[in-house]
């Protein structure tokens, strides 16, 4: 079994890239399931109906989603598609699920969605003590448990994942739009990577126009973000799963 993730959609020229480059990347890596993180995809805040739409046209599993999942009031038309996950540490009440279980080859596959705490600025819950009531409730459902933590700070990441390990199949941080080089099997057998980067505007600064970025750096001034044009990169990684253990064999990181 091998499970890809997609790091953050930035604008549509991320959603194109993924259009692109998804067909080309399953038949060469033989990929069997997909989960791609869309909450930058609507111009870098929030997902519209468009995009959501455009994602999955491109055959994808899973979207998952963060900080910016309320960013545009669109996406309460779409937050109960089975294929649409939010972080499960929102607060109680709050519309949408965080994870869902899938079929793929056979396999019962869960994928839950979290959010970081450290520097993030949003009203959440603690995403240990939510993710482990989860898992809890639904290990003996599913052979395959990926997560898709979308946090700043690596620490939180790294401290989570070890907290997790065994209990998991993978874990794998998004959000910070940089590719970590610590692709890992932690002692216990989870998969694991910091960061999986992101798919949109290569020369940009974290997909923004980078003079709009320097602009705000140099004045302080509330300039407005806009997303860079020109060549873009798509940044993921491939877990390949053992089909008997359900244990990550290896990780891949992709960077086109």
């Amino acid at each position: 079994m091998k499970i890809l993730a997609v790091g953050d959609l930035i604008g549509s020229a991320g959603v194109k890239e993924l259009g692109r480059q998804l067909k080309l990347l399953r038949e060469k890596e033989e990929i069997d399931f997909v989960i791609v993180n869309g909450e930058n995809s609507a111009e870098g805040m929030g997902m519209t109906e468009k995009n959501f739409k455009d994602i999955l046209e491109a055959k994808v599993d899973v979207i998952t989603m963060g900080n910016h999942t309320w960013g545009k009031k669109d996406i309460f038309k779409f937050i109960d598609h089975p294929k649409l996950i939010r972080p499960a540490n929102y607060p109680k009440g709050v519309v949408g699920k965080g994870y869902g279980i899938y079929n793929c080859k056979d396999k019962k596959i869960a994928v839950i969605n979290l959010i970081g705490r450290v520097y993030m600025n949003i009203l959440s819950e603690n995403p240990f003590l939510i993710v482990k009531k989860i898992i809890e409730k639904i290990e003996k459902q599913v052979d395959i448990i990926v997560v898709d933590f979308h946090a700043e700070a690596t620490g939180e990441k790294i401290t989570l994942a070890h907290y997790l390990d065994g209990k998991i199949t993978a874990i794998y941080g998004t959000h910070t739009h940089v590719q970590t080089a610590d692709e890992r099997i932690l002692p216990k057998g989870t998969g694991f990577i910091t960061d999986i980067g992101m798919t949109g505007p290569k020369n940009s600064a974290l997909g923004m126009d980078i003079d709009v970025v320097i602009k705000r750096f140099e004045t302080t001034l509330p300039e407005r973000y806009k997303i860079a044009t020109g060549e873009c990169m798509f940044n993921g990684v491939i877990f390949n799963i053992d089909d008997k253990t359900n244990k990550v064999r290896n990780i891949q990181r992709i960077n086109i």
